[in-house]
C-alpha cells in the first residue's frame, strides 16, 4: 500500500465566459472539481491500480462527501480520514493561454488545516507521499511534517513534491528553510521547474541533503531524474491537445510510484535504480501526465489507458 498524506479541496475552474456577457468584465461560471495535490495523487494511484490510501481531514459538508465518495470510486482506503464539520477549502483556478493553472485559495478555518498526527499506519504500508499546501498551513502542516519524520525513521521510502503555492505563504526564506529541513527523510523530491526555481538550490545541493534521487518536470518538454551517482536521465513529453495543466504534476508523482512498487527493491533502495529502470519510470510518468493534460481538470488516466 502507498499512503499518501494532504489535502483535499474543491476546485473551482473557470468554464468560458458568462452567457451574455457581463459588462463588468465578462465573468465565467466556476465548476467545481475535486482537487488538491495530494487527492489527485491518490485518485491517480487507485485509477492505476497501486493499492493506496489517503490520510488526510475531510470536512463533513456536501464537498467533503464529495471527495470521499471520489476517493472510494478510485478503490482508495479512507480508513486513514479524520472528519470535521469545518468547511472544505476552496481553490480558484486561473487558467492560461497554454492551459496552465494558477490558484489563489480560500482556506481559513478550514477543515483539512486541523489535521492531527494520526497513530501507526496500516502494516501493509511501503511508501508515504505529501506536498502542497498541507506542509504550509498550520496547524495541520507541523503534524503532517511529524508524519514524514517519523515514517522516514522507519524505514518507509518517502516521496515529496513541495508543489508550492507561493501565495499561501507569508514568510518564503523561513519555508525555503523549512524545506531543506525536510530532505534528511525524503527519499526522492519531485519538482517542477517553476518550484526549483522559487526555491533556489540545485539537484546537486539537495541529493547531498539526503534524497536518492531528484525528479524535475519541465512541462510540455518532459521531465528528468537527477541521482545520487551524478546520471542524468530525460525522457521527453508525448505531444498531446491540452485542456489544462491541472493534476498533471501529481499524476507524475502517482505514475513515478507506481512503477517503482513495480520493481523488486526500488521501494526499499532507490539508490540502487539503474538508467534503464529509471528511463522506464520516467517515460510511463510522461505519458500519464500527458493524458491528464487532455482532460479538463485534474481527471488522471486509469491504467487501461496506458496500455492499449
Amino acid at each position: 500500500m502507498i499512503v499518501v498524506a494532504g489535502e483535499a479541496l474543491i476546485d473551482l475552474v473557470p468554464a468560458g465566459k458568462a452567457p451574455g456577457g457581463d459588462p463588468a468584465g465578462d465573468l465565467p461560471a466556476l465548476l467545481p472539481r475535486r482537487g488538491g495535490g495530494p487527492y489527485n495523487t491518490a485518485v491517480a494511484l487507485g485509477r492505476l491500480g497501486t493499492p493506496a490510501a489517503f490520510c488526510s481531514r475531510v470536512s463533513t459538508d456536501g464537498f467533503g462527501e464529495v471527495l470521499l465518495a471520489g476517493l472510494r470510486a478510485a478503490g482508495v482506503d479512507t480508513s486513514l480520514v479524520q472528519r470535521g464539520p469545518e468547511p472544505t477549502t476552496l481553490a480558484v483556478a486561473d487558467i492560461g493561454a497554454d492551459g496552465s493553472a494558477g490558484y489563489g485559495f480560500y482556506a481559513q478555518g478550514t477543515a483539512d488545516r486541523l489535521f492531527a498526527l494520526p497513530g501507526a499506519l496500516p502494516e501493509a504500508a511501503r511508501a508515504l507521499c505529501l506536498g502542497t499546501c498541507s506542509l504550509v498551513l498550520e496547524p495541520g502542516a507541523s503534524a503532517y511534517e511529524a508524519l514524514l519524520r517519523r515514517e522516514a525513521e522507519r524505514g518507509i521510502f518517502t516521496l515529496l513534491d513541495p508543489n508550492v503555492r507561493p501565495g499561501l505563504i507569508p514568510d518564503a526564506d523561513a519555508y525555503r528553510a523549512r524545506f531543506r529541513s525536510w530532505l534528511p527523510y525524503v527519499s526522492v523530491l519531485k519538482l517542477s521547474a517553476e518550484d526549483a526555481h522559487w526555491l533556489g538550490g540545485s539537484p546537486g545541493e539537495w541529493l547531498a541533503a539526503g534524497p536518492a534521487a531528484v525528479v524535475l518536470t519541465h512541462g510540455g518538454e518532459g521531465l528528468a531524474v537527477h541521482t545520487r551517482s551524478g546520471e542524468r536521465i530525460a525522457v521527453p513529453a508525448p505531444r498531446v491537445q491540452v485542456a489544462d495543466t491541472i493534476g498533471a504534476g501529481d499524476t507524475v508523482n502517482a505514475a513515478l510510484l507506481h512503477r517503482l512498487a513495480a520493481v523488486p527493491g526500488a521501494l526499499d533502495e532507490p539508490a540502487r535504480l539503474d538508467g534503464t529502470a529509471w528511463r522506464d519510470t520516467l517515460s510511463f510518468a510522461a505519458r500519464a501526465a500527458a493524458l491528464t493534460c487532455t482532460k479538463a481538470g485534474a481527471e488522471p488516466p486509469y491504467g487501461d489507458e496506458l496500455t492499449s
